[in-house]
């Protein structure tokens, strides 16, 4: 299961085709490009499994060849920066 970080601990903008997350609890700014943006809104607080992830993302931008394993990677990478949360 993964799950963003509290919507209150993050403050993000959007600056042409990057996403600047300005990561509160650890002082961070964090520059993030597509699809990393798309997987913290999908996830939400509530998040979900890799399969759900993945089949939402499938649905909402249309990719019925999405990539599971390139997903968790990127999943993984969030996780270190610490803007999502694994369980």
């Amino acid at each position: 299961m993964f799950r963003s970080v509290r919507a209150e601990t993050l403050r993000i903008a959007f600056l042409d085709d990057f996403t600047l997350v300005y990561h509160r609890a650890s002082g961070i700014t964090h520059l993030l490009n597509a699809p990393a943006p798309e997987i913290l809104a999908a996830l939400g607080e509530a998040g979900m499994t890799l399969d759900a992830l993945a089949g939402a993302l499938a649905v909402e931008f249309d990719l019925p060849d999405l990539d599971v394993e390139a997903l968790s990677a990127r999943l993984d990478e969030l996780a270190s920066a610490g803007l999502v949360l694994a369980e």
